[in-house]
């Protein structure tokens, strides 16, 4: 699925919709630039799933937990060193949990990503404006 948002309150509507179709265990990867939106993302997922928490990024805590009609864990795995790292976290007992959990630069734990899961890649176009946004959703597995 392929969105396009023209801004930051748009993006949240485009993931507070999407969140009403994620069940149980589902694992979200979110991939993009520094600054791209994807916090903002996640704050619409929250938004979807009933979490009235102000959410941020987990860049120093590496997981934020959050409690809504589903749990919501947001990872950030950006100042991950290596694997094993998000081990010690507890990684598993999330991701094979009972919330939704949605990984930021996953890209850095490739090797231990779950084969089912949904890979959402926002990206900027400065040649439309600003604050456009494209947002690709696909079902991986």
């Amino acid at each position: 699925m392929k969105y396009n948002s023209d801004s930051y309150e748009e993006t949240q509507r485009i993931a507070s919709e999407f969140a009403k179709s994620l069940k149980k265990g589902d694992v979200l990867c979110m991939y993009g630039d520094l600054g791209v939106g994807k916090t903002a993302f996640v704050q619409g997922l929250a938004k979807g799933l009933g979490i009235k928490e102000h959410i941020t990024s987990p860049t120093f805590t590496i997981v934020n937990e959050y409690m809504g009609d589903m749990a919501l864990y947001h990872f950030d795995a950006y100042r991950i060193a290596d694997c094993d790292e998000m081990y010690e976290i507890g990684y598993e007992e999330y991701i094979y949990g009972s919330g939704i959990s949605v990984i930021e630069w996953p890209q850095l734990i490739a090797d231990i990503l779950p084969e089912q899961r949904y890979d959402i890649e926002i990206s900027k176009d400065y040649s439309k404006n600003e604050n456009y946004r494209e947002i690709e959703i696909r079902e991986i597995g």
